[in-house]
Order: structure tokens, then C-alpha cells, then sequence
């Protein structure tokens, strides 16, 4: 058994399935960091170019951060995928703490006038 470690594999150890599911996801997450920096480009152009008004670049940078937002956490960060309910719950409650803070730092300095 020791005699054929030198010699190199034959084929992969992952089945042809296993293969397949592979490269359906690596062609997901590059179409994905595609999207991404298109989405990135697009909001850098909008707004060095004044073609969206100065009233709704804040909203439609905003907008576009969301949806970059929720790309990087389904495909690079992995919570499309099961058994991530550990990494989910700490992400919510993360949210839970952190907007109810932005906002009331907000309100104490001053930027949102209630």
C-alpha cells in the first residue's frame, strides 16, 4: 500500500456529481463577483457623471449597497447553504444591536432632527 503513494492520482477523489456541483458553483460566484463590481461601477459612473439627480444618489448608492450586501452573504459567505444557522443568528442579532444604535447616535448628534 505504502509503494503507490509516489505515483499521482489517476482521477479525483470527489464523484462526477460532486464534480458537476463544483463547477455550477464556481460559475455562480464568479457571475455573482461580476455583478458586483458591475453594480459598483455602475454607482461610481451615476454619480461622477451627474446622470441620476443629487437628490437620489444617496438613496440609489444606498440601494445598490443592499443588494451587494445580500450577494456577498449568499454566495461568498456561504448562508444560501444549510447548516449556517449559527453564523445567521449571530448576523441577525448583530443587526438587531447595531441599527437600533446607529440610530440613536444619530439622534444624540444632532444629524436626524425628530
Amino acid at each position: 500500500m505504502a509503494d503507490n503513494l509516489s505515483t499521482s492520482f489517476s482521477k479525483s477523489a470527489m464523484s462526477e456529481e460532486e464534480l458537476r456541483k463544483t463547477n455550477d458553483e464556481q460559475k455562480r460566484q464568479i457571475i455573482a463577483f461580476a455583478l458586483m463590481i458591475f453594480l459598483t461601477l455602475l454607482a461610481f459612473v451615476a454619480v461622477a457623471t451627474e446622470i441620476i439627480p443629487a437628490t437620489f444618489a444617496i438613496p440609489f448608492i444606498l440601494i445598490l449597497a443592499v443588494i451587494q450586501l445580500f450577494l456577498q452573504l449568499l454566495y461568498f459567505m456561504h448562508l444560501k447553504d444549510k447548516d449556517h444557522g449559527w453564523a445567521s443568528s449571530f448576523m441577525a442579532s448583530g443587526f438587531v444591536i447595531a441599527i437600533p444604535a446607529i440610530a440613536a447616535l444619530m439622534l444624540l448628534l444632532g444629524i436626524t432632527k425628530y
